[in-house]
Parts: C-alpha cells; sequence; structure tokens
C-alpha cells in the first residue's frame, strides 16, 4: 500500500503481463491517482452476497430442467407426450396428472428452501455499514460498498467485505478480531494497521497493491493487516479499513461452497431397481406387441366382421404401426414406474428430520440447545455407518483444562492448592533440602519457567467493561463460553490449554496483567509489575505445532520464549537437556495429560535486528508469504535452551466410555484422529474403551514399517477369530504411506496399511495434521465396498475433512463444542454431546433406515401388484391394448389411495422398541451394509407382487366362470372393478400387517383411506358428471356392492393373498432374548372370541380382524405360536 502520493515504484508493478494478472491496484480515498488514465480501470465486483440458485425469471425453466434430469420424472414426461400425440388406450391425464403432482410439490419443497436463502441473503446485504465520502460519514446498504471505500466498523460487528486495516482505536495500532464463522476458531487474533499511514483517514489518498482473489481461507489469514469478511471486531472500539475484496470475490465468499448433493445407499438401489422394472415394462411391452401381432397373422384374427379397419389403417406402414402399437403398451404399462415414490420419500425425509429436532432426549441445558438436521437427504444413512472418524479433544474430552504438573530442570512440580510453601509448588522428585532452601540456580529457572508461562501464549484480558458477573465475581471468556464463577479472571483465548497455563502461573506466583501499546505485563511473586516490550509473535500451526514470542525486557535482553509438543520442541535444544525432561512427558502422556514443552533463547542485538528484517520482509511478501514465514521460523526457533514441561488434564465427556463401547457393540469400527501425543491419546482410549483389556496394540511406527512386513500379514491372517486388534499409527508414518514414492512402494505399502486398519476394531492415529485426516477418510471412502463413513468432531481442525472435495458420502455429525460454530454449520447432523451418538445411530439410525427400506420394497410391489393384472388382462381382450382398470383409479392409485398410508408407516413405525434398540446395540447389525435393500429381499418383495397380481386376476376369472354370478349381467368393467377392489384392499391391509407400532394417525390414514376409496368409488359412479365424454364406471361400483357373490369373492381373495403373510409370521421361530414366556394357561382352552380379544393387546388390530375369517384350528395354531413372540416384533 502506498499513501499520500504515488511512488515510482507503482509504475514498475506493471512492467510485465504477469503482474497484471497476479496482482490488482486499487485507488483509495478522495480523488483519483494522477496515473489511474495510463492503465484501463479495473472492474470489481459489489458487495453482494449470492447464494441462492433461483430468481423470479428463471426458477420455472431450471428448475425443471434440473427435475427432469431425474430418470423417473423425464420417463413419466416422454409417455405424457406420447399419449398426447399417439392415440393411446388410455388419456394423457392418467400420466400427466401424478407427474403434475410429482414436480409440483417437488418444486414447492425447493422453492421455499431457496426463499429462504434469498431471505438469509437480503439479511447481509441489507445490514447497514458506515462509510467515509468526501470526509464524512454516510450511513449505507452493506450490498452498496464497491472497492476502496474506507469503511467504519465497531466492536462485536462483523466486517461487511475484506478490509485493509488502517486505523484503530488502540494505542498500539492493533486490533483483536475473532474469525469462527470462517474457520472454526474463536481465538483473538491480532491485526495490525498498515504502517506509514497517514492518520487522517478522511484525508486519505492511497494506491494499494494486492494480489488478486484467491479462495485459499488457511493462507489469507497470515496478512496481519487483512480482516476477512465474517469475522468479528473483538475488543477493540473502533476501526478504519478500506475495501480490497467485496462480495462474491471475498475469501468467505470463495470458500462457500453449498450443500453438496449426497446420495445415500438408498437412492442408488432405488436406481438399481428402477432399470429392473424399466427392463421388465419393456419386455411387457415387446411380448403384447409381438403377440398382437402373431395372434392377428391367424385367419379372420386380422380384421374381424365386426371391427373392420379403415382405408387409413390399411394404408398405414406395418412397422410404424408395430412400433405406435409398442408405444401404446407401454403406456399401458408405465405406471409399474412408481413416480409418486420419489415425492414420498422426499416427505419422508423433510417430515422425518423433526423427530431428530424434537426428540427431548438431545436437549442439553448447557447450551440450551437440542439436536440440529442440516441435511435431511441422509437420515436413513444413520443407520448404515461402518466407519466413526472422532477427535480427542473437545469430542472424546470436555477440552475444559486444568494445569495439573509441571518438570522444571528435570524436577516435577505438583499443583496443591494448600501449600505454605511461598513459591506454591511442591516437589516431588528431587531431594527434600532443594524445596526448602533451593539453590540459587534453581529458582532462577522456576522463576524463568513461569515467566515463559506469563508471555509466550496469545491470551487477552478483556477490555471492555462492565465484564460478566455472576454473584460478583468476574468470569473467563474461553471461546465466547463463560467458565464457571469459581475462575477469577477475564481471559479470552484460542484454547482452554493456554488459559490453564497463565492460570497455573498465577496461581505459583506470577500474574498475566495484560498487554498495551505492544508490550506485556506481568506481576512477579514480589509484587512488582514487569514490562516486557512484544517484538513478534510467531504464531502456533498445526504443522509446526509449537509457538513463540519475541520481547524485550526493561534491561535491554531480547528473550525468546517457545512452546510445543515435545516431538517439535526436543530436535531444537540441547540434547543433554532432553533425557531430564523426557521421562516426566511420557509419564505424564501415559496418564492421559496433554503435555508441553518450554524453552527458551536469548538474542544478541545483530541477530534480532536480522530476523526483524527478515520476518517484515517475509510478512509484506505478496507471494509464497506462507513458506517465506516458515523459513524464518524454522531458523530463529533453533539452539534453543530447554526449561521444563508442563501437564494439564482434559476430563473425559459424560457417558463417552459407555456410548463408544455401544458404537463398537454395533459393529461401527472408531478411528481417533489427533494431534496428541501416543501416549495421552492411548490413554484417552482406554478410558474410553475403545481399547479393551484383552485388545492386543499394533504399534505402527516409521522404524518398524519396513520391518517385519511378512510376520504381520501373518499375524493377522492366522489370527484367531475372537482376538480383537488396536493399530496406533503416528502423524510420521502417514506420511511415509499416504504418500506416493517414486520407487513405487509407497502403494503397496498404503494397501498394506489399509488391510491392518480393516482388521482392526479401533484405530488410534496421534500427531496428525488437519489434511492428514482428510486424507484418512478419503483412503476408507475409497476403498472396496465404500463403505458408510461418519465424522465426529466440534471444531476447525475436524471442518477441514467434512469439506474434502473428494468425499462424497461423508457425514460430518457435529458436537456443539466450544472450538467455534462453524463445525455445526457445514455438518450434517449437529448434537450437544457425545452420548447423544448412541441414541442417533442405534435409535433414529436404525428406524429410518427400515422405515424407509420397507417404504422402497413396498413401493415396487404395490405397483406390480397394480399392473401384472393388467398384464394379464391383454391375453384375454386380443391384445387391444383395453385398459382393465378406469382411468380415475389409474391416477388416483398412486396419489390417494395407498400413498398416505406408507407414508404415515415410513414416519412411526417403530419394529422394535427404543429402549430395545439402545440396550441391544447388535441389532444395528441386522440392518448394517444396505441389509434390506439388497437383491435378496428385493425379489422376494417383486415374487410376493407376482402371486397376488396373478391371485388377484386369476382369482377373480375364476369366480366369474363359475354359476354364482349368473342372476346378474356383469361386464369388463366390473370385473376390473373388483380385480381394483381386492388389490386396495390387499396391499393396504398387507401395511397393516407389517405395522408394529400403531398409532392414531396410523389407525386414521390406513382406514381413512381404504374409507375414501369406497366414498370416492360410490361418487364417481353414482352421479353424472358433466365434463366426462363417456363414464365407464356409472353405476358399475354400486352394482357390484349389491351382489353378495361380489363380497365373497373380494373377501374370500383377501384372505387368500395375506394368509402367507399371516402364516409366515405364525412359523417364524421365536429369538433368543426377545421372547416371551409362555402363558401359563393355554391359549386352547380360551373360547375363540376370548382367545382373539385377550390377543388383541400383543397383536395389530388388522391381524385380528383376519383372525376373524379363518377357521377356529388355524386361529388356535397362530395363536399358540404367535404370543411367545416379543411385542417389539409386531
Amino acid at each position: 500500500i502506498k499513501c499520500s502520493g504515488i511512488s515510482k515504484d507503482f509504475g514498475m508493478a506493471f512492467g510485465g503481463e504477469e503482474k497484471r494478472v497476479d496482482s490488482r491496484t486499487i485507488h483509495a480515498g478522495r480523488g483519483s491517482s494522477p496515473v489511474a488514465d495510463a492503465f484501463p480501470q479495473q472492474k470489481f465486483c459489489d458487495n453482494r452476497i449470492v447464494s441462492s440458485k433461483y430468481t423470479i425469471w428463471n426458477f420455472l425453466p431450471k428448475n425443471l430442467f434440473e427435475q427432469f434430469r431425474r430418470i423417473a420424472n423425464f420417463y413419466f414426461l416422454i409417455i405424457f407426450l406420447v399419449q398426447v400425440i399417439v392415440d393411446t388406450p388410455t388419456s394423457p391425464v392418467t400420466s400427466g396428472l401424478p407427474l403434475f403432482f410429482v414436480i409440483t410439490v417437488t418444486a414447492i419443497k425447493q422453492g421455499y428452501e431457496d426463499w429462504l436463502r434469498h431471505k438469509a441473503d437480503n439479511e447481509v446485504n441489507k445490514y447497514p455499514v458506515t462509510v467515509l465520502e468526501d470526509g464524512k460519514r454516510v450511513g449505507k446498504e452493506s450490498e452498496k460498498i464497491k472497492v476502496g471505500d474506507v469503511v467504519e466498523v465497531l466492536e462485536d460487528e462483523t466486517f461487511p467485505c475484506d478490509l485493509v486495516l488502517l486505523q484503530s482505536s488502540r494505542d498500539d495500532d492493533t486490533c483483536f478480531v475473532t474469525t469462527a464463522s470462517l474457520d472454526g476458531e474463536s481465538n483473538h487474533k491480532t491485526h495490525y494497521t498498515v504502517p506509514d499511514t497517514v492518520k487522517d483517514v478522511e484525508s486519505l489518498h492511497a494506491t494499494i497493491e494486492c494480489e488478486q482473489p484467491q479462495p485459499d481461507l488457511y493462507k489469507s489469514l497470515g496478512p496481519e493487516n487483512l480482516l476477512l469478511k465474517g469475522a468479528t471486531l473483538k475488543n477493540t472500539k473502533k476501526i478504519y479499513g478500506v475495501a480490497v475484496y467485496t462480495g462474491m470475490e471475498t475469501k468467505m465468499a470463495l470458500n462457500y461452497q453449498g450443500k453438496s448433493q449426497k446420495r445415500s445407499v438408498v437412492e442408488k438401489s432405488i436406481n438399481a431397481f428402477l432399470i429392473v422394472y424399466l427392463c421388465l415394462l419393456v419386455s411387457k411391452a415387446f411380448v403384447c406387441t409381438t403377440l398382437k401381432y402373431v395372434w392377428q397373422n391367424q385367419h379372420g384374427q386380422d380384421e374381424p366382421w365386426y371391427n373392420p379397419k379403415t382405408q387409413q389403417e390399411r394404408d398405414t406402414n406395418l412397422y410404424l404401426k408395430m412400433f405406435t402399437d409398442f408405444l401404446s403398451f407401454m403406456v399401458l404399462f408405465n405406471f409399474i414406474i412408481p413416480v409418486s415414490m420419489y415425492v414420498t420419500v422426499e416427505m419422508q425425509k423433510f417430515l422425518g428430520s423433526f423427530f431428530i429436532t424434537w426428540d427431548k432426549d438431545f436437549f442439553d441445558p448447557e447450551v440450551q440447545e437440542g439436536a440440529l438436521v442440516n441435511t435431511s437427504d441422509l437420515n436413513e444413512e444413520l443407520g448404515q455407518v461402518e466407519y466413526i472418524f472422532t477427535d480427542k479433544t473437545g469430542t472424546l474430552t470436555e477440552n475444559n483444562m486444568e494445569f495439573i504438573e509441571c518438570c522444571i530442570d528435570g524436577f516435577q512440580y505438583k499443583n496443591h492448592k494448600f501449600l505454605t510453601e511461598t513459591d506454591g509448588l511442591c516437589e516431588t522428585d528431587g531431594p527434600i533440602t532443594i524445596t526448602l532452601n533451593k539453590a540459587p540456580e534453581v529458582g532462577e529457572l522456576e522463576e524463568l519457567f513461569l515467566r515463559a508461562l506469563c508471555l509466550c501464549h496469545t491470551v487477552q484480558v478483556k477490555e471492555s467493561q462492565p465484564v460478566d458477573e455472576i454473584d460478583g465475581v468476574v468470569l473467563d471468556q474461553v471461546d465466547g463460553f463463560s467458565p464457571s464463577p469459581e475462575d477469577q479472571c477475564a481471559f479470552i483465548a484460542s484454547s482452554p490449554d493456554e488459559v490453564a497455563l497463565v492460570k497455573g502461573a498465577m496461581t505459583h506466583g506470577f500474574t498475566f496483567i495484560g498487554s498495551d501499546s505492544k508490550s506485556m505485563k506481568i506481576r512477579n511473586r514480589d509484587n512488582r509489575v514487569e514490562v516486557y516490550e512484544l517484538l513478534h509473535v510467531l504464531n502456533f500451526d498445526p504443522v509446526r505445532r509449537r509457538m513463540s514470542v519475541i520481547v524485550k525486557s526493561e534491561s535491554g535482553e531480547v528473550l525468546l520464549f517457545c512452546k510445543g509438543a515435545d516431538s517439535s520442541i526436543f530436535p531444537r535444544v540441547r540434547k543433554e537437556e532432553v533425557d531430564r525432561i523426557r521421562v516426566h512427558v511420557e509419564r505424564d502422556a501415559k496418564e492421559g495429560y496433554r503435555t508441553l514443552c518450554v524453552a527458551y533463547k536469548r538474542l544478541g542485538n545483530e541477530d534480532f535486528a536480522r530476523v526483524d528484517a527478515e520476518l517484515r520482509e517475509a510478512r509484506l511478501s505478496l507471494h509464497d508469504r506462507e513458506e517465506k514465514l516458515m523459513a524464518v521460523y524454522n531458523q530463529v526457533e533453533t539452539d534453543m535452551i530447554l526449561i521444563g514441561a508442563t501437564a494439564v488434564e482434559d476430563r473425559l465427556q459424560d457417558r463417552a466410555a459407555e456410548t463408544m463401547e455401544a458404537l463398537q457393540g454395533a459393529g461401527m469400527k472408531v478411528w481417533v484422529l489427533t494431534g496428541d501425543k501416543m501416549e495421552t491419546a492411548k490413554s484417552t482410549c482406554y478410558a474410553c474403551r475403545l481399547f479393551q483389556r484383552g485388545t492386543e496394540l499394533l504399534e505402527l511406527t516409521v522404524g518398524a514399517l519396513g520391518e517385519g512386513e511378512g510376520k504381520r500379514e501373518e499375524r493377522l491372517t492366522w489370527s484367531s477369530p475372537g482376538q480383537d486388534y488396536g493399530l496406533i499409527v503416528d502423524g510420521a508414518t502417514l506420511s511415509l504411506l499416504l504418500n506416493a514414492s517414486p520407487d513405487g512402494t509407497g502403494s503397496h505399502y498404503k494397501n498394506l496399511f489399509l488391510k491392518i486398519c480393516q482388521s482392526c476394531t479401533s484405530v488410534l492415529c496421534c500427531r496428525m495434521a488437519p489434511l492428514q485426516k482428510a486424507q484418512i477418510v478419503r483412503m476408507v471412502k475409497s476403498s472396496k465396498g465404500s463403505p458408510i463413513t461418519l465424522s465426529v468432531g466440534d471444531g476447525a481442525n475436524d471442518v477441514m475433512p467434512a469439506r474434502f472435495p473428494n468425499i462424497i458420502l461423508f457425514k460430518h455429525v457435529s458436537i456443539k463444542g466450544k472450538e467455534g460454530r462453524q463445525a455445526v454449520r457445514n455438518s450434517d447432523y449437529a448434537i450437544p454431546k457425545l452420548k447423544h451418538l448412541k441414541k442417533l445411530l442405534l435409535v433414529h439410525g436404525h428406524l429410518y433406515y427400515v422405515r424407509i427400506a420397507h417404504l422402497v420394497q413396498y413401493f415396487f410391489y404395490k405397483n406390480l401388484c397394480f399392473i401384472l393384472p393388467q398384464f394379464l388382462y391383454q391375453f384375454y381382450c386380443g391384445y387391444s391394448q383395453l385398459p382393465l382398470y378406469d382411468a380415475a383409479y389409474l391416477t388416483m392409485y398412486n396419489i390417494c389411495f395407498t400413498s398416505m398410508p406408507i407414508l404415515a408407516y415410513s414416519l412411526f413405525e417403530q419394529h422394535i422398541s427404543i429402549d430395545t434398540l439402545l440396550d441391544h446395540a447388535a441389532l444395528y447389525r441386522e440392518v448394517a451394509k444396505n441389509a434390506m435393500l439388497r437383491w435378496g429381499p428385493f425379489f422376494y418383495w417383486t415374487m410376493l407382487g407376482v402371486f397376488h397380481g396373478l391371485l388377484f386376476f386369476f382369482g377373480v376369472y375364476c369366480v366369474f366362470n363359475t354359476h354364482i354370478f349368473f342372476s346378474q349381467v356383469f361386464g369388463n368393467w366390473t370385473f376390473g372393478t373388483i380385480v381394483f377392489t381386492i388389490l386396495v384392499f390387499t396391499v393396504t391391509i398387507k401395511l397393516a400387517l407389517d405395522t408394529r407400532h400403531w398409532t392414531w394417525i396410523n389407525h386414521f390414514v390406513i382406514w381413512g383411506s381404504l374409507a375414501f376409496y369406497i366414498l370416492f368409488s360410490f361418487f364417481w359412479g353414482g352421479i353424472t358428471w358433466p365434463f366426462l365424454e363417456q363414464q365407464r364406471l356409472y353405476f358399475v361400483f354400486i352394482n357390484m356392492l349389491s351382489s353378495m357373490s361380489a363380497w365373497l369373492a373380494i373377501m374370500l381373495l383377501i384372505v387368500l393373498s395375506l394368509l402367507p403373510d399371516v402364516l409366515l409370521v405364525a412359523l417364524r421361530r421365536p429369538r433368543g432374548r426377545n421372547t416371551r414366556q409362555v402363558l401359563p394357561r393355554s391359549p386352547l382352552c380360551f373360547p375363540r372370541t376370548e382367545l382373539i380379544a385377550s390377543s388383541c393387546s400383543v397383536l395389530p388390530s388388522a391381524f385380528c380382524i383376519l383372525l376373524l375369517a379363518l377357521p377356529p384350528v388355524i386361529v388356535q395354531h397362530i395363536l399358540s405360536k404367535t404370543l411367545k413372540i416379543n411385542i417389539e416384533f409386531f
């Protein structure tokens, strides 16, 4: 940025074409640049944010295009057009009305969702902001901000666009921001004003040269002068900044990825089944077309005397006529494709997601929130999870840190709150004489260690007043959450670790007072305030695994304090100092504590001047900024002196062990992906029961990777079936395994690693970077079988795997924790606590899958029952394409008569009680791997549909051939109406038999649908409708019901159709732990009416109705078997 005039370097910035591509020039402030006319004026986008898909003008064509990309909708559109163009046996309304209903309902749903996106966009775009124009503060809407405008932002306001910081209300020209809405991190990041800028921003005239917009969010957080849209100003009253990126060019907009359309295994199964039924449809049409012309080739059949051909029909091309007949048969049989199934599935998913939100067991009093569903398309996937990837900190643990102990120069010091010693530390390893009468060098090391804890951090003391109080006690604020009242200081930090260390130092006599004007103040044991000039902060990142500060003491000494993981610190200090500290670090890690090592280094004036120049140059670099900063950090953080280490405890989440044990009992493999030390994570896994006492652990490290390869394979191959294995692998080994090597051995090791992991019940990956987490998830997702994976996390490091672009079916269940809310927004499901995961998967996931699987199979079954009689009827009508059913029945079968019962079933069914599902996690395995939508169950339902269709048609056909109908005249429409009546009652009562959990809604829609069919048939055939050219069913239904023979035929065929289902339930073998004790009194001694009445509390009401129509012997046999079965299976 060049202010108060344009330097000659500005012209050099555009000396080449490459510079024009990689950078942009912005003119800010009043007036224009004196050289602006020398170059074409760049055009920038406005500040509007658009996340919606549609507008008023393109909604209809765009939505229709998207909907007709679905194969079923496109198929029915073709069928509808064929009915309009070609003379077909059925009216275009029979296909057009169901298609219109499906398209309309889906369009309304998608339009409503897009309206919500428009509403959210308007809230952002219409947000009031203050802009400086001609030296005056002018109020504007956010969408009217232009690149180059100077914007004023107040405390706790979000930045309306990407700004370069020009001026701050703080004396040290800094401001603090939180980026929770961007990366989930709610720590207070420090940003600095651009040096050498004019203080009067109202008269500012500047030229800014910056890089072009790029979506790399993590790299863009590096520049200390750039404030990103979506971040929030904290602990600073007011700032001024100039807009450099606006609207859809901001980092937030470039990183926004709308919810990817994740396809569930159910949808894939539907498409596979749909292809089978399409082939079945084409086969039927082909068979009927072929047989029609074979039959017509017989003498006298082509042109019978009662149906002569017209001249036009005689002149028509034979092949064209055959093709037209083929299309007519396709239209006649097209209802075998359940187009309404898609809208029913959409409604089931949308409405079913509310049951997760309404579940009172998910409500957490601490956060005053329950579960949240962001993606309803994956409800059934919760019942198919095979792998669970979970973070440790904040997920398995509470992320509530407490300082336990520290080690200084090889001596361990416990944290005791009630000590009489002046230093507050109790030495447990060294001689007791040192504790009572310390040597001078030991005391200096202790003070240096405590000073390091007070200075090496990013903790801020809250500036605004009044602070939150509970009973007069000042509270901490860590990541936006207020801690317990016993915490006495208002600290703001990126993580509880830093607050715990600062509090630990405060307990032992060194108190961090705060920072002011690029300085840090601490109060020592003598109650004297020490002031340190803060020169540089080398921020923590997951690659370096450490952070450092460079400060200058009052005596002028420049010190570098560094803290980080032992694996990151030990290689950068003297080897002789490592051995004294390593023993304590490893022991603390085995006890489950989080450990950090502390080191320091003295910098001479020349060394500091060199480091200061290199840091400033790297931070102002436009290209490869992160790489240059990393090189300087690594150079200065060498040859340090190790002082000691700290141990902080992070308690387990409530019922974490019970939850993990249940998930493993359900057959899920749990992988813990963490950046913590191996010993710490291993201890946590034992505490969570992921590793049991009988689990044999396999540790995979860099040194052991190339050794014992054959033995490991043999060990896993010949292991006993009952032996459980657990694997522990570190980040260094993963780097070797996941990154391809030039000699091609990397693929072999990767496959071997995956084979070992799949043979283990639990896997612990420690010392991992966020990118490695995404690589692990992608590796498992791309393995054989494409297993269903689920990721559980609570913070920024957990969002990255969820948004990794190559992961398609990756579900992200986010714990609403202290590390920010971005994980919640990017997740498919969010639950307050880890303990809620058990019910979410074992109950909701299990039930959702069973419900939707039954819905899919039932739709294909009932449509096959519907069309098969129509196909068989063609053999008895000379393949004349005469429909068996009336057009009204064809239209309303899937829309009105049979749609609501299956929808209610898919919403309320509980084939097993909730308590049973929670108590017996192994039940989850029974529906795993898409068990209910495999080809076996599909063919069973298909054969059941074939059996029922054959029985409906030939049963009525046989009855018509008897003498019982001779007293009345019945025609083909009566025949079709009787078949249709049996069909509607059979498929509906079949669903009633399958229902185990009855509610008043189930009763209402099942019996109400049957009543509606009867009433509709009465009115449709009992009234003359003026808009109909011909009324085929006039008085047909009423005349049919006036015959006792018709009643007998309908009831008999319904009972015969459902008898196999009743016998299957009756003869099913009782299951061990779920069986009910045999009643003390034998059911055979009850009278029949009393017997059935006594069983009504156990059996569904529809089942009892069927029992009344059966012979007494069969009833007694059925009940004697059925009463042994638990009610959950009804």
